[in-house]
């Protein structure tokens, strides 16, 4: 029988890492000229394609190009301010204990998702790191099937602090554990319009969602 699954989204549900993505993003617009849009305006649609995020936030502007600059510039300090939330490395830690999976299933491209982890000493408490590579993103499903066929697992939980996860984890089959931490991706009251299994404030009730696994 598969092993059992659960698939974390990355920005915003196991790492802090919103300032440094707003603030690439607002220098991306201001490096083509365009009117830089309050970070309050970036923060919801954190998670969507970069292309249409852009499409959005500087719609006088070439998407395309606008990406391109944001896939420079965010490397170059995707760490400055970044950090795993307290508890991701022990509830991970806690969770592969106990026998499962556990599977980052990001729109970011594999690539960085995987820099990422690693410069912020997640990718010891994971077994699989996909990115979206050339396949719709959330909230479709295609990212949550490409891990679990790359881990040969059983989907269980999708976590996430999006509508956007919700709503791939409920396409892809699983149940759905929303995370709203203080100045969340999404607040609390768009993120439960999603209609979440779970609606908490930290990875920790997750604890009592997944059990180990007997063999």
């Amino acid at each position: 029988m598969p092993v059992p699954a659960i698939c974390f989204d990355l920005d915003g549900t196991l790492v802090d890492s919103l300032p440094d993505i707003i603030a690439s993003q607002r220098e991306a617009i201001a490096e083509h000229g365009l009117p830089v849009p309050p970070a309050d305006l970036v923060r919801p649609l954190i998670g969507l394609p970069l292309e249409d995020t852009f499409a959005r936030l500087a719609p006088d502007g070439d998407p395309a190009a606008l990406s391109a600059s944001y896939r420079r510039i965010y490397p170059a300090r995707f760490t400055r301010s970044s950090a795993p939330f307290a508890e991701v490395p022990e509830v991970l830690a806690t969770l592969r204990e106990r026998g499962w999976l556990l599977a980052v299933t990001t729109t970011k491209g594999t690539a960085m998702a995987r820099d990422l982890v690693t410069a912020l000493g997640l990718a010891e408490h994971l077994d699989h790191v996909q990115g979206t590579d050339g396949f719709p993103a959330k909230p479709a499903p295609h990212v949550i099937h490409r891990a679990l066929g790359a881990l040969g697992a059983e989907g269980s939980w999708m976590v996430g602090d999006t509508t956007h996860d919700i709503e791939a984890g409920r396409a892809a089959g699983l149940a759905t554990y929303a995370v709203c931490r203080p100045e969340a991706t999404h607040p609390r009251d768009v993120l439960a319009s999603a209609a979440p299994d779970r609606l908490e404030e930290s990875l920790h009730g997750l604890l009592a969602l997944a059990p180990a696994q007997t063999s």
